[in-house]
């Protein structure tokens, strides 16, 4: 990504308000329907994954988690990490090394994230070719357990 962009971009995708609550009342819900607990230090880090207008480093989530700026110890925020993963509240981005939050609903899916050069902007859409590869793996004698695709390019306002 370059260090900044010479124009103007549309303001952050972050939720905030009633629709951060609710996202993360949607959350505690899809957790407890698969027997499993939003605790506080998972929904803190949904909420930061939530809140944040594009992907978000680990190391940034420990150091803003605290609800007065304190840090939060490493192994707190990657077990949440892994936890909302788990249950398909969030994705990794591996080529950023960075976390969002999941925004194509409750049902699980193959991730495809396109990601700006320019100004990093991201954004998560359906791949279209998915259930094919997956068809394709199974007849191949693989169980895909996750899907994940990663585009670079320029987005709209970079262009």
């Amino acid at each position: 990504m370059s260090e900044h962009c010479d124009h103007e971009h549309a303001g952050g995708l972050g939720l905030s308000g009633h629709a951060l609550g609710h996202a993360l009342s949607e959350a505690e819900s899809r957790a407890a329907q698969d027997g499993q607990k939003l605790t506080a230090p998972r929904r803190r880090v949904l909420e930061l994954l939530l809140a944040a207008p594009g992907p978000v480093k680990a190391y940034d989530l420990i150091g803003s988690f605290g609800e007065q700026g304190e840090s939060a110890k490493p192994p707190t925020v990657y077990r949440a990490l892994e936890f909302l993963e788990r249950q398909g509240l969030a994705h990794r981005i591996e080529s950023l090394n960075a976390y969002v939050a999941c925004r194509l609903g409750e049902q699980p899916h193959a991730a495809a994230f396109l990601i700006c050069s320019c100004c990093g902007a991201t954004r998560e859409v359906e791949p279209a070719g998915a259930p094919a590869f997956i068809t394709a793996a199974d007849k191949a004698g693989y169980a895909v357990q996750s899907l994940t695709i990663e585009a670079h390019g320029r987005c709209e306002a970079c262009r």
